[in-house]
């Protein structure tokens, strides 16, 4: 891996976590931003420090990412979905996902494209797969998730556009991951509906399983193997690994 320095956002658990404790075999420096101090207690590697604190606050990222000035950022953060179906929804759970994903989406991106980060500095935007077939029971997570995907690409114009020589991607996860708290409530509203273990319906919908580390190992692979610097989105799944997706 080129880059020293890794910033990642939303890895207290879940996929990010797997992210980081996969990327630490690396000789780099990991930074990440949580708000839970429990949880990130847990992270004992020597080469993975922690900052407290709001993924969306701007004053917050800005400061990280003007004194870190990473190679690589991962914008992973997000917030579980309300699920519940539309005439269910009230505005402020409809509008959960939007307020937090997009919003330290955002965050992140500005303050790449206005410290700048050096030429070279890789920017990651993590989406979802609902961001291209929709998710009836979780408010506006398709929507939020696909906005994200725009603003990768809004960011890479403005990098070519003033030259900075940073490359903005977006990673869509193609499956949800049973052992994860996401896929938990996510995948159980609709497990739910019928009478599925979480585990079953994911099965019955992705076919086999894809696993949090196995997750962590094709990302890794995603950031280390200069080929894939080319394509603005990779999807990710158990059978087809990484594969550039165009929507």
């Amino acid at each position: 891996m080129q880059t020293k320095k890794i910033l990642i956002t939303g890895a207290s658990s879940g996929l990010g976590k797997a992210i980081v404790d996969e990327l630490a075999s690396e000789d780099v420096i990991i930074t990440i931003i949580g708000r839970n101090k429990d949880k990130l207690a847990q992270f004992k590697q020597p080469n993975v420090r922690v900052i407290r604190g709001d993924v969306t606050d701007d004053l917050l990222i800005n400061k990280v990412v003007s004194e870190l000035k990473p190679g690589i950022i991962i914008l992973n953060a997000g917030a579980t979905p309300v699920m519940a179906p539309l005439d269910e929804q009230t505005w402020e759970s409809f509008t959960t996902v939007w307020n937090t994903d997009v919003k330290a989406g955002l965050c992140g991106i500005r303050a790449a494209l206005k410290t700048p980060l050096p030429p070279g500095s890789r920017v990651v935007i993590v989406s979802s797969g609902a961001a291209m077939i929709g998710a009836p029971l979780s408010g506006s997570y398709a929507g939020a998730k696909r906005m994200l995907w725009f603003m990768a690409q809004y960011a890479n114009e403005i990098a070519q556009k003033k030259r900075l020589g940073i490359t903005f991607q977006t990673l869509v996860p193609m499956q949800m991951i049973a052992e994860t708290d996401l896929a938990q409530t996510v995948a159980g509203a609709y497990a739910k509906l019928r009478g599925l273990t979480v585990e079953a319906y994911i099965e019955e919908r992705y076919g086999e399983p894809l696993t949090a580390v196995e997750y962590a190992k094709l990302v890794h692979a995603w950031l280390t193997d200069p080929a894939y610097l080319e394509g603005a989105a990779y999807g990710i799944r158990k059978d087809t690994g990484l594969k550039v997706i165009n929507y």
